[in-house]
């Protein structure tokens, strides 16, 4: 088949390009040469979605099965590349959020659930991450002449991730020592790989499904403390794991998710459905996925070929937290504990 990958050389993009092409599709790749380099094998064409002319010239004499779009994050944008391309595929798959459902995650995510109230047309200043996620949806539902196909992941990890939640853990526990280690070890999450969440919107743009789903793993598919001890596994460390209290934490100035990632802080009603998102719907149409532990595995196997200097952490949010504070959190704890 033929498939257009909106982005195609960032993280889950490139999941659904190395997808696409091992199953034997003509992919196309557009962006704007910016993330990373393209996939070999795909047919790259370079444009900035922003600009009507590079989406003008990418549509022309061009027509494929079905296009992903990985890379949408404003409604007015995605809009604009539905606007070009409607007539050009039969099915529009959107890379959306779970943080897109209405309410989530202080009340608990629904299949089909209705998306925060959002205009289809909205600008990059009406609304966070969630809310113009939403508004993305919309743009695609009411605009693509065709098969809306909307994906709707939870926590995504895998190789290349570029938010780089899980490089910073793997990198700080390969270091060893005394490792602060945020909250209940025993606390559930929920993650999925990319090349899951790929390997899903393939096989349902391929059927040219349309509707809904919520794409995760499995609800308590590993806990914090299996997590940890996955990456402290994977690096062959010797990590001691100091466990610390979650107020302890919050006391002490821990940044949530992004200074220690993954930590959602002490459990409150805001974020009492983010580790339980339901995927009946998603599992029914064929979704699988792999052990935590195989993603860890294959992400750290990716990450030791990078220079420790070169490594990213997140490109827009610097993911971590600093030795110094760290140090100064376990003195902290280890003295109260005294």
């Amino acid at each position: 088949m033929r498939v257009l990958v909106m982005g195609g050389s960032g993280f889950l993009g490139r999941a659904v390009v190395s997808a696409a092409l091992a199953r034997g599709h003509e992919v196309t790749t557009f962006n704007r040469g910016r993330s990373g380099a393209d996939v070999a094998g795909v047919e790259a064409v370079r444009g900035d979605r922003e600009v009507a002319a590079d989406l003008e010239r990418l549509a022309e004499g061009r027509s494929w099965d079905f296009v992903v779009d990985t890379s949408g994050y404003v409604p007015r944008v995605v809009g604009e590349s539905v606007r070009a391309l409607s007539g050009k595929a039969a099915t529009y798959a959107f890379i959306s959020s779970i943080s897109a459902v209405d309410g989530f995650p202080g009340k608990p995510a629904a299949e089909e659930a209705a998306g925060w109230s959002c205009e289809p047309d909205a600008g990059p200043d009406d609304g966070d991450y969630g809310v113009l996620k939403a508004g993305c949806e919309r743009a695609v539902e009411q605009g693509f002449d065709g098969n809306a196909l909307i994906v709707r992941p939870g926590l995504i990890l895998g190789p290349h991730e570029d938010v780089a939640r899980l490089p910073w853990w793997l990198t700080r526990i390969s270091h060893g020592g005394r490792v602060l280690a945020p909250g209940d070890p025993g606390a559930p999450m929920q993650l999925v790989d990319a090349r899951d969440v790929a390997a899903f919107t393939l096989d349902q743009a391929e059927r040219g499904t349309s509707g809904q789903f919520l794409v995760t793993g499995p609800a308590g598919n590993a806990t914090y403390g299996e997590w940890l001890g996955f990456c402290k596994e994977a690096t062959g460390s010797d990590a001691e794991f100091v466990w610390v209290d979650d107020q302890f934490l919050v006391d002490q100035g821990a940044g949530t998710f992004v200074e220690l990632p993954l930590w959602g802080g002490p459990p409150s009603a805001v974020t009492a459905n983010f580790w339980s998102v339901p995927t009946a719907r998603a599992e029914a149409a064929g979704l699988r996925t792999r052990p935590v532990a195989e993603t860890v595995r294959d992400t750290w196997a990716w990450l030791r070929e990078i220079p420790e200097d070169e490594r990213s952490y997140g490109a827009k949010t610097r993911h971590g937290m600093a030795p110094e504070k760290e140090a100064t959190i376990l003195a902290a704890w280890e003295a109260r504990s005294a």
